[in-house]
């Protein structure tokens, strides 16, 4: 069964409703695909760190983790964010196991900066992928919380597009960028319309003119890293209309695909 890495930010979680977690059980049970999330957390990490009174900067769209800022990030993320994942597609007849970047060394990291600007920031230099084809044989849903760890044990904050990227390489999957819009969107003539697929190319274009503009930058960006990775396909995809997801496994048009080839027919 095809392996789908749905990587579901922060911003986004508050707003699924129900039928996406029914959608995502429903794809297993279906076998169209076999899921995997990997989640974000950045507004309530936010709140978490603003209530606990622990200052936090950003560099370049990256937090800047120090141990204090580390403990309150995987506090969130391993605690409150991945058990409610794992409650919602438990309640929508599914079963999905919670697991962050340390347990079983699943995200083995380096230092993303190893000058140490970013502190504990990581990346993903190997994923324990025999760890997951143990939960996906157990026939659960792996939700997976991006705290790494190094060889010596020391833990790593770790982007959450940048999490899902390295696990679908590593599985050998397709990554989806689940948002809250249809995919990416341009005025053309005065009606939006929502492009079938965009190239590197388009995509940069896009950016330098302001059409690709805030939070939808980095998830065309993380999506192709993922194509660069050996990531299968990559796509951003609407989380709010589920039936997206379905359209996407069967081959029909859905979202945005992010494509390396040039000279294909889209609209």
């Amino acid at each position: 069964m095809e392996i789908m890495v749905l990587k579901v930010g922060g911003s986004v979680l508050a707003k699924l409703p129900d039928s996406f977690y029914k959608m995502v059980v429903s794809l297993r049970e279906q076998n169209l695909c076999q899921p995997v999330i990997v989640h974000g957390g950045g507004p309530e990490i936010n709140e978490a760190l603003k209530q606990f009174n622990v200052e936090t900067e950003f560099i370049d769209g990256l937090r800047v983790t120090t141990e204090e800022v580390l403990d309150v990030a995987q506090m969130v993320m391993c605690g409150s964010i991945s058990k409610t994942i794992v409650g919602k597609l438990q309640k929508a007849g599914g079963t999905a196991i919670g697991l962050s970047g340390i347990d079983g060394s699943l995200l083995q990291t380096i230092p993303l900066d190893p000058k140490g600007t970013l502190g504990f920031v990581g990346q993903v230099d190997k994923v324990n992928t025999s760890l997951l084809d143990t939960v996906i044989q157990y026939g659960s849903i792996p939700v997976i919380s991006p705290i790494g760890v190094d060889k010596s044990g020391t833990r790593y904050n770790i982007n959450g597009d940048m999490a899902a990227a390295a696990v679908a390489q590593a599985l050998e999957g397709k990554l989806a960028l689940i948002s809250d819009i249809p995919g990416v969107m341009e005025e053309i003539a005065g009606k939006k319309t929502v492009h079938d697929q965009l190239t590197k190319e388009e995509i940069e274009e896009k950016i330098a003119s302001g059409i690709i503009y805030g939070g939808m930058i980095p998830k065309v960006r993380s999506a192709l890293k993922g194509l660069s990775g050996g990531v299968k396909e990559s796509v951003i995809l609407n989380g709010l209309n589920p039936e997206d997801l379905k359209k996407f496994i069967e081959g029909k048009q859905a979202g945005t695909k992010v494509i390396h080839n040039e000279g294909v027919q889209h609209v």
